[in-house]
Parts: structure tokens; sequence; C-alpha cells
């Protein structure tokens, strides 16, 4: 059997030498070469074509999300480090890592699990680098979904021709709202309201509440006859 032949970057040589000792517990894995910087292990790359880089993310010089990039062009890389940001372990994915595992977090056998799957282009991440991620999806889709709800009322607006003070109003009519609580929100009258509904209706071919707000909210379309 062909020997999987990995790279280790990390500036500590103390961290290589462990590593090292690890994944030698594997007979099918072989070190062909540390690297102590993000350039260091480039350079050692195109010397020695490995299967698998270890990259750690915090290096002097050249770091190892400045080199990942140009890396995962060569070989397929796995974060090793002891970097838990979220910020971190989704820019290293981004950028092509397939995978990240925090130091503290992993056995000899995850290790050499992990660099096998790395290898066969299966993720692996250990518990921190899953949780940070998940939380950073989590924050970031909520912009996301503004921006959607953004574009949907807009889209909307054009379809039924609605000013933008009747789209703030169907808003509210759709959220619930009574005409009272309404009026209240937008600091107008009850009977401006009522006038306001009247012409979203028009637009809307609706007569009722509940039928506008389906129109509205994209579940019936203009001319589906319908009564709430």
């Amino acid at each position: 059997m062909t020997a999987l032949r990995v790279l280790i970057a990390d500036d500590n040589p103390v961290v290589r030498a462990g590593l090292a000792s690890l994944l030698a517990t594997a007979q099918d894995m072989e070190v062909v070469a540390q690297a102590a910087d993000g350039h260091e292990a480039l350079s050692l790359t195109r010397r020695h074509a490995p299967d698998v880089i270890l990259l750690d993310v915090r290096m002097p010089g050249v770091d190892g999300i400045s080199a990942l990039p140009h890396l995962v062009q060569l070989a397929p890389v796995m974060m090793l480090t002891y970097s838990q940001e979220a910020d971190i372990v989704r820019e290293a994915l981004l950028l092509g890592a397939g995978g990240y595992l925090v130091h503290g977090e992993f056995t000899p056998e995850d290790l050499v699990r992990a660099v096998r799957d790395v290898r066969e282009g299966r993720a692996h991440f250990t518990t921190t680098a899953a949780s940070a991620l998940l939380a950073n999806l989590r924050t970031s889709s909520q912009p996301q979904r503004n921006v959607a709800r953004s574009s949907e009322r807009l889209h909307n607006s054009v379809l039924f021709g609605l000013s933008s003070r009747e789209v703030e109003i169907m808003d509210l009519i759709a959220s619930g709202m009574s005409n009272q609580q309404i009026a209240a929100t937008c600091f107008i009258s009850e009977k401006t309201v009522k006038n306001h509904i009247n012409r979203i209706f028009a637009k809307l071919q609706s007569t009722s509440r509940s039928e506008a707000i389906a129109r509205w909210l994209g579940t019936a379309r203009p001319g589906v006859s319908g009564h709430g």
C-alpha cells in the first residue's frame, strides 16, 4: 500500500513533532515535510507533493489563512489549530479547507481518521469548530432573510402597484394589527387607515383582510376568488 503523504505546517516545533508522532502510529501515513509558516508550507508542498496538508492558522510571516487559497490548489488542506473563532472557521472553509480540528479535542485515532477523510474529500470537524460554524451561519443568515424580505416587498409593491405607504400598511395588516394599532404605529387617523386599506384591497383584488394577506404573502394570486 502506498503511504499517505502528509505535510505539517505549524510555527511551534513541539506541536509539529507531536503531530508527526501521532501520525507515525498509522502504518499507511508518512510525514514528508514540516513547515514553520505559510510561505515555507507552499514551497515544501511544491517540492514534496503531499496528499494532505495540516495547516495552523496563526503563524509569523505568512499565516495559514493567507497561504490557504494557494495550498488548496495543490493538495487537500485540513486546518489544525488552537483558533476557535467562528469567523476564522468560516473563512477557512470558504477558502477551501476540507476540515477544521481544534487542538485538545481529538484523539490520535481521530486525527488519523480525519486525515484519511479529508484526503477522500469528506469534511471533518471537532466539536468547537462545528459549533462555531453553526453559530456563524445562524447569525449571517438573518441579514440575508431581511434582504430577501425587502426584495419580496419591492416585488409585491411593483406587482400590485402599491405606494410605499400602502406597502407599509399592508405589512402591518399581514402582521395582524388592527386599524387602531396601524393608526397609532403610522401616526395617522383611523379614517386615513381605512382609506388606505380600501385602495390596497382594490389593487390586490381582495374583499377581506385574510384574502389580501394571502395575496400579499404569495399564497394566492390576483384573479383567484376567495373570501376570508
